[in-house]
């Protein structure tokens, strides 16, 4: 579900996504939470990506895939998958996406709703904020048949961007509905949640789920990031340092966004649960990554690869 695959829109943000940093560390006081992390990607070194591709341990560590999808208007992408219980991430290596969104540091993210019609209160919150024309978007999968199901209906605050973007996403019913997307029937009326859609293999591999995501992203890809992880219902809490940023927290998934020049942006880290403690502590180096699994229930895979 790479960016370049849903950006293809017309329309563009308000001002205020814009001007959103000047009260980013007021709690969204929106309630009950709409919005929680369901992925994110990133575009890696190719060294890094190739080691990620042919890694044994990552098949062991998680439920890893290396697949091909097609989306909207036949663009199809093939990415590199940790899959856990509700979330995931999905990585690149620099040119495996066309254009701007295949250059190194490119990066995106995807925020889900767990409840159907939760989209339209989310949309309805950026209007609030002043992101007065978001940029709505259905993406739709083929498996093969060249008829494409509708997968998921977005949100953006804006069509543009430096080399970041988060959307927000609510999963159609008819794609649950076809058998093809190996989902899992409804937990209770309305249910669009991420468990659903997530199979259950994660339950023979360590890792259980992504509980923490560290970006560097540029100060505009930011300002529009913002006003979405309002609407959901995070908490967004302004960083110090010199260059600035925020963290949202709620729903189980620490946020980290630093505010750094376009030639630094990034995937930095992930955090991740595990199904099971790990006695000893153990790391990885995986192209130019390292990924640290235990002592305990945690793992952290840090990046840090140059072109």
């Amino acid at each position: 579900m790479a960016l370049v695959l849903v950006v293809a829109l017309a329309g563009a943000v308000g001002g205020g996504a814009q001007t959103a940093l000047a009260e980013e560390s007021r709690p969204s006081a929106a309630g009950r939470q709409l919005l929680y992390y369901n992925h994110a990607y990133g575009v890696l070194d190719r060294e890094t990506a190739d080691a990620i591709e042919h890694s044994a341990s990552l098949r062991t560590f998680a439920n890893f895939q290396v697949r091909t999808t097609t989306g909207a208007g036949g663009q199809t992408w093939t990415g590199r998958y940790l899959l856990g219980r509700e979330t995931y991430v999905e990585l690149f290596g620099v040119g495996d996406l066309p254009g701007q969104d295949g250059m190194f540091g490119s990066a995106g993210m995807a925020l889900s709703t767990e409840r159907a019609g939760d989209m339209g209160t989310v949309i309805g919150r950026l209007r609030e904020q002043g992101v007065t024309d978001p940029v709505e978007f259905r993406q739709t999968r083929d498996f093969g048949d060249g008829v494409p199901v509708p997968w998921f209906d977005a949100v953006f605050t804006t069509d543009q961007y430096d080399a970041f973007g988060a959307w927000g996403m609510e999963y159609r019913p008819e794609y649950f509905a076809d058998p093809r997307g190996n989902t899992e029937p409804a937990a209770y009326p309305g249910d669009v949640g991420r468990e659903r859609y997530l199979s259950d293999d994660y339950r023979d591999r360590l890792m259980r789920d992504v509980t923490s995501v560290h970006l560097a992203v540029t100060a505009r890809d930011l300002a529009n990031t913002v006003p979405l992880l309002r609407a959901g219902g995070f908490v967004v809490r302004s960083l110090a340092g010199d260059g600035g940023g925020v963290v949202a927290r709620r729903g189980g998934t620490t946020l980290r966004f630093d505010a750094v020049p376009r030639d630094q942006v990034g995937l930095r880290q992930v955090g991740f649960s595990l199904n099971r403690a790990v006695p000893h502590a153990h790391e990885e180096r995986i192209g130019r990554s390292t990924l640290a699994v235990g002592p305990g229930t945690r793992a952290v895979w840090t990046f840090g690869g140059t072109e």
